[in-house]
């Protein structure tokens, strides 16, 4: 193990700090600074090396935490990534974007802050680049048989990466004109600057993935088309249908679901020029949602110069410590200041959005908001507590209902759940056979680790598919929910 009396030295977590609110709102760099190598040491001299290290079950990918803890006490950079990239394709993703259910896991948060598993992690991997560690895996033969990867979020690109070193011809389609997925347009370069996804798929390319950008499957090229070209297809086409606000005004010019704004944001910033851009500079900006992709949206704004942002949402505001109905080791909906709460404006809970108020020229102007009270178990707004909003800018955060599923049910005939998701079996296949469904298009909208863990589940599955038996990890099962809810 690292440190044995690690977690009775330090009992404190240490993160690295983040650039000053006044410096990084000039900038679209990401929000932290590079880690402190003497703190992070410390961090990971805090891992106990659990005898059953429930930090593996908080993680859906497996990863092997105690044991790249005690490399990086060690000073063993080399070995650890090693051992964190044997159960994860994507450290530098993960440990940027992901919640770290494993944090809330850790058997030391039972008494103590846990070990800063996620800070740990992406140290790691950002050594692992700087000393050029991180290199090629081409496959040592080829099989012949050839899969098509269509999406390439990060369930498309685990998929893809696991089957292209199992020697498999791999090609990923993706409809945007980059590839990414939600890793290039949707999140934004303060929470990950692009170099990293860039970096990741020379990799690819040079292990033999081929990818396909500007192809939209199921127009430029038929589902059935494309079935009859390769021996397998992997859907990993996301969640990508928004959750609308079906309220009156909702057709008024500048009322946005957030990914419009974001994505051209992010376009923006890749250096293309995006025609009558939505942006929030001088514009009094309401965001409804106090998720992850609010928050997205929050720092967009201030970065953009807005006049004015408040974030609404229409239940309670979660506690600050863990509730006694979600205990250790379950992941507990906590309050939460991201960083971008950090940098001004105003959040609301109990609000309930009633109607988008027009000015004179059929734009929106503020918003009718009520309390929030629950009647039956349902959410409704409280009569006689009616207020107006000023809002030039109303973004839609609430989150997706599902996959688009018009040309996957018309010309795939693959069935869907009652949750609107693909289908599928044990193994991640669909109704139709050697085409299979991994991420967030078969299990709904999700955190980036089961994205990833899915991929390379899928991966396994399609390579016994055309194999007969595989080598590679199985991750989770489709049905697998973890300890997460």
């Amino acid at each position: 193990m690292a440190d044995p009396k690690g977690f009775l030295k330090v009992t404190e977590r240490e993160l690295p700090k983040r650039r000053p609110v006044s410096v990084r709102l000039m900038d679209w760099k990401e929000v932290y600074e590079a880690g402190n190598p003497a703190e992070l040491r410390r961090q990971a001299g805090r891992c106990m090396d659990c005898g059953i290290p429930f930090c593996h079950q908080g993680c859906p990918l497996g990863n092997l935490i105690p044991e790249w803890n005690d490399l990086m006490w060690r000073g063993e950079g080399r070995q650890a990534i090693e051992r964190l990239h044997a159960t994860n394709n994507f450290p530098e993703f993960t440990g940027r974007l992901c919640p770290a259910p494993c944090e809330s896991s850790c058997v030391l948060s039972i008494n103590q802050p846990a070990v800063t598993i996620k800070q740990v992690e992406v140290s790691i991997i950002d050594q692992a680049w700087q000393n050029g560690w991180v290199q090629p895996h081409p496959p040592e033969r080829l099989t012949g048989k050839t899969v098509a990867v269509v999406g390439s979020g990060p369930a498309g690109l685990a998929a893809a990466q696991q089957l292209t070193r199992a020697g498999h011809t791999v090609a990923v389609y993706e409809r945007d004109d980059r590839i990414g997925g939600l890793l290039r347009y949707g999140i934004p370069d303060f929470k990950m600057e692009k170099k990293h996804l860039e970096a990741r798929l020379n990799q690819m390319m040079a292990e033999g993935t081929r990818f396909r950008a500007g192809v939209n499957i199921g127009v430029d090229i038929t589902w059935d088309a494309l079935r009859t070209r390769y021996d397998a297809v992997v859907v990993a086409t996301g969640a990508m249908v928004p959750r609308d606000l079906p309220i009156p005004g909702r057709d008024l010019s500048g009322v946005h679901f957030a990914m419009e704004y974001l994505v051209q944001q992010n376009k923006v910033g890749a250096g293309d020029s995006v025609p009558d851009q939505i942006t929030a500079e001088g514009k009094h900006v309401v965001v409804l949602g106090g998720g992850d992709t609010g928050a997205d949206c929050i720092g967009t704004a201030h970065r953009q110069g807005a006049a004015s942002v408040t974030n609404l949402a229409i239940g309670k505001q979660p506690p600050e410590e863990r509730p006694s109905h979600q205990p250790w080791p379950i992941t507990p909906t906590l309050f939460e200041v991201q960083t971008a709460h950090e940098e001004g404006g105003r959040r609301e809970y109990l609000a309930s959005t009633v109607e988008f108020l027009a000015n004179d020229f059929g734009e929106v102007r503020a918003i009718r908001v009520a309390e929030t009270e629950y009647l039956d178990g349902r959410r409704v707004p409280k009569a006689g507590t009616e207020r107006e909003i000023p809002a030039d800018l109303v973004l839609l955060a609430l989150g997706f209902t599902g996959p688009e599923s018009d040309d996957l049910g018309s010309q795939l005939e693959v069935p869907f759940d009652g949750r609107g998701n693909v289908e599928r079996d044990g193994d991640y296949q669909t109704s139709q056979p050697g085409v299979f469904v991994a991420g967030d298009a078969g299990r709904g909208q999700s955190l980036i680790v089961w994205a990833i863990a899915e991929g390379r589940a899928a991966a396994s599955a399609v390579d016994r598919y055309l194999e007969g038996e595989t080598q590679l990890p199985f991750p989770v099962k489709p049905t697998d929910r973890g300890i997460l809810v």
